[in-house]
């Protein structure tokens, strides 16, 4: 296992990366450029902001937001699984149902928290 494995990963990071400093790049130098005195007030909308320019927001949006992604990455797995699950055997099932029943635990206690409820 020598590093010419990694080498069309490298060849794709290195091009994509300059394909974005590309069409930056590009977009700075060719885009429009006409600053108005609306154009560089605080929103962009010519309103005057009023009030503070951060606000406390509720700790359930973070925490539905965080649940979401934290369920969202779990259920990822099931695709490699489902992939390869004939060559798993009966392994791979009981894998998969503890991974699945430690899910399911995780999403009951997340509702009976109420971490779920949007009020």
């Amino acid at each position: 296992m020598g590093f010419q494995e990694y080498l069309p990963i490298a060849i794709l990071i290195i091009i994509s990366t300059g394909l974005a400093v590309v069409a930056v790049g590009a977009g700075h130098l060719f885009g429009p450029r006409r600053p108005t005195r609306q154009k560089t007030e605080p929103y962009e909308s010519g309103m005057n902001p009023f009030g503070p320019g951060t606000r406390r927001m509720p700790i359930r949006f973070y925490m539905v937001a965080v649940l979401f992604i934290l369920f969202d990455i779990e259920v990822v797995f099931f695709l490699p699984w489902a992939v390869v699950f004939k060559d798993l055997g009966i392994a791979g099932l009981i894998e998969m149902v503890i991974f699945v029943a430690v899910l399911v635990v995780g999403f009951i206690y997340a509702w009976n928290k109420g971490a779920l409820e949007w009020e």
